[in-house]
């Protein structure tokens, strides 16, 4: 039998690709006995790496990972064709009896590897006429009419996600179902752990105010707005999905003089900070999580030796592994 799978979910900017990689380290022999599969959308295009907070390849510590940099951002991400992909990565890495970690914050691309999740199919005219309808009417009064028929729904998905708004109507329209309704009880397609780090909500949104600030006013190298003056030259601005991710969105709009850099700072953190709010409310609703509780400052920082007791507590949470750290 492969190695139990481990998931380490949770909001974004608590450290989840950190924990990940010290888990690794401490129940194998490196890259030889761990891969990492990302359940990050936005983290699926290549080229966006300073506003999703991509680990970068030198910091990857040599683990193969999938599902990282395997779209254009011209492309669509779809979480049923990650879904197929991931369900391969992970077939394989555990072919090769190698322990694979999920890693992510994409709660619904979470459970499409973890859970017997099937997706309902498409219409296109059908989405066609919704999101005509979304230009013409407003995303809030679709939210509105979703909020209606599906609250459930409504409770997951912000009022300006005007892609998912129209998929969930979509849904309805094409099944006669809520799209609440098409999502299973948690319960694993094969053993897995389950994990997520629960930072203080005061240190977390401090930490994404700073990692904000940093990605539009880096201390070294390229930033946020260089990295999205280079993606428009491949389309970024023709992208349905890449465009409109966090901080993307707000950088071209400082390029199009729409908005001052502090201004975009601002907006980004107040968007993430929202994000993490509906990551939270998503994972608490899976009884498969083990929380771990973080120490940390209030301007986000951990004490010493906060990483180390993290890590002994996800290792005391896996069948067999208590004491792997040396």
């Amino acid at each position: 039998m492969p190695p139990t799978r481990i998931a380490v979910v949770g909001p974004t900017a608590t450290g989840k690709s950190e924990l990940a990689l010290d888990l690794a380290d401490a129940l194998g022999d490196g890259p030889a006995s761990s891969e990492i599969v990302g359940a990050d959308a936005s983290q699926l295009y290549r080229g966006m790496d300073v506003g999703t907070a991509k680990l970068p390849l030198d910091e990857r510590r040599g683990y193969p990972h999938h599902q990282i940099d395997v779209l254009d951002v011209t492309q669509e991400a779809s979480v049923a064709a990650y879904q197929r992909h991931a369900r391969a990565d992970l077939a394989a890495i555990e072919a090769r009896g190698r322990r694979a970690l999920i890693v992510g914050g994409s709660g619904l691309y979470v459970r499409a590897v973890t859970d017997a999740l099937d997706f309902p199919g498409t219409d296109p005219a059908v989405r066609a006429g919704l999101e005509e309808r979304a230009r013409a009417e407003g995303t809030r009064a679709l939210w509105e009419e979703m909020a209606a028929v599906d609250p459930l729904s409504a409770q997951r998905i912000g009022e300006s996600d005007t892609r998912r708004i129209v998929r969930a109507l979509e849904v309805l329209a094409v099944t006669g179902r809520p799209f609440s309704a098409t999502l299973p009880r948690y319960e694993d397609l094969a053993p897995t752990i389950h994990l997520a780090l629960r930072p203080p909500r005061e240190a977390l949104n401090a930490r994404i105010n700073a990692r904000a600030a940093a990605m539009f006013r880096p201390a070294s190298g390229p930033g946020l707005i260089e990295e999205t003056q280079g993606l428009i030259g491949a389309g970024l601005r023709e992208g349905p999905t890449a465009s409109r991710a966090i901080g993307y969105a707000q950088a071209l709009a400082v390029i199009d003089g729409a908005m001052a850099i502090d201004e975009a700072i601002d907006a980004t953190a107040a968007a993430t900070r929202q994000l993490a709010s509906r990551q939270l409310k998503w994972f608490r609703r899976d009884p498969r999580i083990h929380w771990i509780d973080m120490r940390l400052a209030p301007d986000g920082t951990p004490p010493d030796g906060e990483r180390g007791r993290v890590l002994d507590i996800a290792l005391s949470l896996l069948p067999g592994a208590t004491g792997a750290r040396g």
